[in-house]
C-alpha cells in the first residue's frame, strides 16, 4: 500500500470458495498500479496483489487445487505511472511483470501508438513468452518487414493437477490501431486452419479458456466473444468454455450455456475477479471435486511503486480540491459531477495567449476522464493533445456537440434489460470496521451477491460522449461570427468528419488542423494548471473527502 493511500475501511464479507480450478482476473489496469490513492474505499496497490497471488498459489497447492492468473489487456493510457514515461508504460510494465501470469491478452491501448505496439512486441510479450496470446493481432516485424503475431496464437497446457486447457485470445474488431499492426476480424480468425486444428487438438482438452479485451455480453455492439464461443461449441459441444473479457470497464458475469460462463472483473484496477469452477470431467485431473473455502490470506506487498512515483514527481501538490467529484454518481453537470468542473477548468486554462480574445469552443471526449477527483490529480505527460481549427463558422457548434467522438465504450454500458454497475473494491487486509459504505454494486446473471465487499448502492447516471466548454464569448450574449474550435488530437479525425457531414456543411481536412497550444500541454495538464490558480486554499494541508455517496 502506498504511504499516502487512504487505507480502505471495509473488509471482505467472507471466505473465498475454491473449486477444481480457480482463476484470478485483472483487466483495464491502465497504469493504476499505485492503486486509487485518494479514495477511501480502496487501500491496496500492485505490490499487495503480488503478495496476494503468491499466498494464494501456496494455499492452492496445499488444497491440491489449481490457481491460474489471467489478464485481459489495456495496460497503458490512464494513470500517470504508465503515462509519465517515454515510451508510455516503461516503468509500469516492469512493475506489472512481478505477477507470474498464466495467460495474458492484448488490449486496444497497446495498439494505438506505434512505439507502444513495438514495445509490446519486442519486450513485454517476450517476458511472458507462450503465455502472452494475440490470436487475432499481428504486427510488421521490422527485421523482416512481414506481418507476424505479436504473441502466440494459442496456448495448450496442463495444470499441476493434470487439467488440460486450450487457451485463445480474441481482441474485439478494433480499427483504431496504427498502421504497423493488424487486427484480424473474429469471423475470419475462426475460419483459419490453425484455429480449427487447435480446437480439434490431437491431445485431450478438458477446458477451453477464451480471453480477450472484449465485452463478455453478446449484446454489446463491439463484442466478438460470441463468434468465438459458437465456433468452438459447434466443434466441441461437451467441453466447458470459460471466458474472461474486458474493454467496457464494468464488472459483469454472463451465462452462455450450461457449460460456459463469462467474467469481466473491473473498471480501472480497483477490483480483482475470482472464479472457482468444479465438476470438470477429466481422466487425468487429480483435484478434489469440491474443495471447501479458505479465509482470505494476504499481507502488504513490496514493490518499487513509491520510489518511481517520487522520481517522476507524481507526489507533488498543486492544490486542494474544494469538493468531491464523481463521473457517474451524479447527473451530467449537476453539483458534484466532474464534468462541470472540467468545463470550468478547460475554459479557464486552455487559452492561446495570442488568440485569447477570439471566442473558442473546446471539445473533449468524456472517455479521457478515467477517475473521480477527490484531491488534485498528480500529473505527467499524456499523449492526447489539444488541436484546433482556426476561425471556423460558428453555426455548426450546436450540431457538432452531439456527435459521437469516443472510441472506447462508456464504463456504464447498458446491456439489454439489465442495469449493470461496478463497485469499488475494499482493502485486502482484515479490519474491525464493518459498517456498510456507499460504493459501486454489481448485478449480473448470477444475481446481486457477487461482490466480495459489501457496499450500499450508489446511483449511476449515463453521461454523454463529449463535453464542450466555451470561452471568450461576447459578454452581451451575442453570437460570434467565428470561433476557434479546440479539441484533442485523439479525436481529430472524428471532429473533421463530423464537420464535413451534409447536415453541418463544412469542408475541412486534417491538414488544416494545427496545435492550439504547445504540444507539451495535454489532458494531464489542464487540471493541474487550474488547481494552481483556483485551488490554493488549505495548501499544503489538504483535507480528503470521504468519497462518493457521502455528501
Amino acid at each position: 500500500m502506498q504511504p499516502d493511500a487512504q487505507n480502505g475501511t471495509t473488509i471482505p464479507k467472507g471466505p473465498l470458495e475454491w473449486g477444481q480450478i480457480n482463476l484470478l482476473h485483472t483487466t483495464n489496469t491502465h497504469g493504476w498500479l499505485e492503486g486509487h490513492i485518494k479514495e477511501q474505499n480502496y487501500g491496496a496497490d500492485w505490490g499487495d496483489y503480488v503478495s496476494f497471488t503468491k499466498h494464494m498459489k501456496q494455499r492452492a497447492r496445499k488444497l491440491g487445487v489449481g490457481l491460474l492468473l489471467v489478464d485481459t489487456g489495456d495496460l497503458h493510457d490512464g494513470a500517470v505511472l504508465s503515462d509519465a514515461t517515454i515510451p508510455n508504460g516503461n516503468i509500469s510494465n516492469a512493475v506489472l511483470e512481478n505477477i507470474d501470469y498464466d495467460i495474458l491478452a492484448i488490449g486496444n491501448h497497446e495498439l494505438y501508438a506505434t512505439e507502444i505496439a513495438y514495445e509490446t512486441f519486442s519486450n513485454f510479450s517476450k517476458v511472458y513468452a507462450e503465455k502472452y496470446l494475440t490470436s487475432n493481432v499481428q504486427i510488421i516485424n521490422p527485421a523482416t518487414n512481414q506481418f507476424e503475431y505479436i504473441g502466440h496464437r494459442y496456448r495448450y497446457f496442463t495444470t499441476e493437477q493434470g487439467l488440460h486447457i486450450m487457451a485463445f485470445d480474441v481482441l474485439f474488431d478494433f480499427t483504431g490501431n496504427s498502421n504497423v499492426s493488424e487486427v484480424i476480424k473474429a469471423t475470419d480468425m475462426i475460419q483459419q486452419p490453425w484455429f480449427q486444428q487447435a480446437v480439434n487438438y490431437t491431445k485431450p482438452i478438458d477446458l477451453f479458456l477464451i480471453t480477450g479485451h472484449n465485452p463478455v455480453r453478446m449484446a454489446a455492439a463491439s463484442s466478438t466473444m460470441g463468434t468465438v464461443f459458437m465456433a468452438i461449441r459447434s466443434m466441441r459441444p461437451d467441453v466447458p468454455i470459460q471466458a474472461f473479457g474486458g474493454h467496457t470497464h464494468i464488472r459483469d458475469f454472463a451465462i452462455y450455456d450450461n457449460k460456459s460462463i463469462w467474467l469481466e472483473s473491473d473498471r480501472y484496477y480497483e477490483t480483482l475477479g475470482w472464479l472457482a469452477m468444479s465438476g470438470i470431467k477429466s481422466s487425468t485431473c487429480k483435484t478434489p471435486h469440491n474443495p471447501k473455502g479458505v479465509p482470505n490470506p494476504t499481507r502488504s506487498g513490496v514493490a518499487p511503486i513509491s520510489t518511481e512515483r517520487a522520481k517522476l514527481n507524481l507526489t507533488d501538490l498543486y492544490g486542494c480540491a474544494p469538493a468531491t467529484y464523481c463521473q457517474y454518481c451524479k447527473p451530467f453537470m449537476a453539483e458534484g459531477n466532474i464534468f462541470g468542473l472540467l468545463q470550468t477548468a478547460l475554459a479557464t486554462v486552455v487559452v492561446n495567449e495570442t488568440r485569447k480574445d477570439t471566442a473558442r469552443l473546446i471539445i473533449i471526449n468524456t472517455g479521457n476522464c478515467a477517475s473521480k477527483v477527490l484531491a488534485i490529480l498528480n500529473t505527467g505527460p499524456f499523449q492526447r493533445k489539444k488541436r484546433y481549427l482556426s476561425t471556423a463558422d460558428f453555426g455548426f457548434s450546436t450540431i457538432l456537440a452531439d456527435r459521437y467522438t469516443c472510441i472506447d465504450p462508456s464504463p456504464t454500458y447498458q446491456y439489454d434489460g439489465m442495469s449493470r454497475r461496478s463497485k469499488q473494491g475494499g482493502r485486502l487486509t482484515r479490519r474491525q470496521y464493518t459498517a456498510t459504505n456507499p460504493g459501486y454494486t454489481t448485478q449480473d446473471d448470477f444475481g446481486t451477491d457477487g461482490d466480495d465487499t459489501v457496499y450500499s448502492s450508489v446511483l449511476n447516471y449515463s453521461q454523454p460522449n463529449d463535453l464542450q466548454a466555451n470561452a471568450s464569448f461576447p459578454l452581451d450574449g451575442s453570437t460570434p461570427k467565428t470561433v476557434d474550435l479546440v479539441f484533442l488530437d485523439f479525436i481529430a479525425s472524428y471532429i473533421v468528419g463530423a464537420l464535413n457531414t451534409p447536415d453541418v456543411g463544412c469542408d475541412f481536412s486534417l491538414e488544416q488542423v494545427s496545435y492550439y497550444m504547445d504540444e507539451s500541454f495535454t489532458t494531464n495538464s489542464y487540471l493541474s494548471a487550474y488547481a494552481k490558480v483556483a485551488w490554493q486554499a488549505d495548501v499544503p494541508n489538504c483535507p480528503v473527502g470521504k468519497g462518493i455517496g457521502t455528501w
